[in-house]
């Protein structure tokens, strides 16, 4: 694959910078309840856009760039359906108003985006001078997909969150969200609002969902710059998707199961390309065509596998998973 040059990373992510300040304009100037409508408009226009971007790519720069795009691409558009689970939660559990919902979706993905830009330079930067990271990134996401299977019917404790609990501790906060204002005065005081705290749950969680998002991508790809256009074109259209499919998240029961099968096939297949380069060559590498059709093959199965579920028994609700057991809350004592 040629070289990306300074031009192409400038020009991709101004585009980045001007798609987040047209949502950033629509969010703020004209805070409303997003419509079914609307967001099926934006869903599309996001995906028609990530895919005329692959196209163009692979003109550019060739066939295996432009698989390792669209490959990746679709393992972040898949990570980030539990992202929207998360979302769904942290929305109930602050009973975020309807017309603030798009606000804060929008200045949380663009905390994802700055995140994850910072973890896609540590890790080129660190695959680049320790091939050994390949291994320690396989081993990280064989333990996440463990993880997040053992505890796939749990959803992640939200207000036991440190950066929340601190928060709390440490900020005067109002008791309402003040016109979707991040920080108010009353009676005088500065104070923060509900929003900033949904903000900061939002941009710590979102830690959690890089340390495993971003080495899946760089078990597709070693170029930074592939994994950072498909991150960034998934994360893009999560706000519309979030209002488009808000409603079908619970009948996708079996989604995290399916998503910790790919995170330990990504990471086997790190594993791999660790041993072929460091151990023997004659250890076999993972196609990157392989993967695409693994993936796919696992995203339907647990799809249709989730409807049939669902409408066999419509009790049954989804869970995002979480990465670690929610703790036990203390039981008050009864009085003897």
């Amino acid at each position: 694959m040629a070289d990306i040059g300074g031009l192409t990373w400038a020009l991709t992510i101004g585009l980045v910078l001007v798609l987040i300040a047209v949502d950033l304009v629509l969010a703020v100037l004209r805070p409303h309840r997003v419509e079914i409508r609307e967001a099926t408009a934006w869903s599309v226009f996001y995906v028609l856009f990530a895919l005329l971007f692959g196209v163009w790519f692979t003109l550019a720069y060739g066939g295996q760039a432009g698989t390792e795009y669209f490959v990746g691409y679709l393992v972040e558009k898949s990570l980030s359906v539990d992202n929207l689970f998360v979302f769904v939660i942290i929305m109930s559990t602050f009973a975020v108003p309807e017309e603030h919902q798009h606000k804060v979706l929008t200045f949380g993905i663009v905390l994802a985006l700055a995140l994850r830009a910072v973890f896609i330079a540590v890790g080129a930067t660190l695959l680049a001078l320790f091939s050994f990271v390949f291994l320690l990134f396989g081993l990280l996401l064989i333990y996440t997909a463990v993880q997040l299977f053992r505890h796939r019917d749990e959803d992640p404790d939200v207000e036991d969150n440190l950066v929340v609990k601190t928060a709390r501790r440490v900020l005067p906060i109002a008791d309402d969200y003040q016109d979707g204002k991040l920080f108010t005065r009353v009676d005088g005081r500065r104070m923060a609002t509900p929003l900033f705290v949904v903000l900061l749950a939002i941009g710590s969680i979102d830690v959690l969902f890089a340390l495993d998002s971003i080495p899946a991508v760089f078990g597709i790809t070693s170029e930074p710059y592939i994994v950072f256009a498909a991150n960034a074109f998934a994360l893009l259209g999560l706000r519309a998707l979030f209002f488009l499919v808000k409603g079908l998240l619970d009948r996708l029961v079996y989604l995290s199961t399916g998503l910790s099968l790919i995170l330990a096939f990504i990471g086997v297949k790190l594993i791999l390309h660790w041993a072929h380069e460091d151990l023997d060559p004659r250890v076999p590498e993972v196609p990157t065509l392989l993967s695409l059709a693994v993936i796919l093959v696992v995203l339907t199965v647990v799809t249709v596998a989730s409807l049939v579920k669902t409408r066999r028994d419509p009790s049954m609700k989804a869970r995002p998973g979480s990465l670690r057991a929610r703790r036990a809350k203390a039981e008050p004592e009864r009085p003897d």
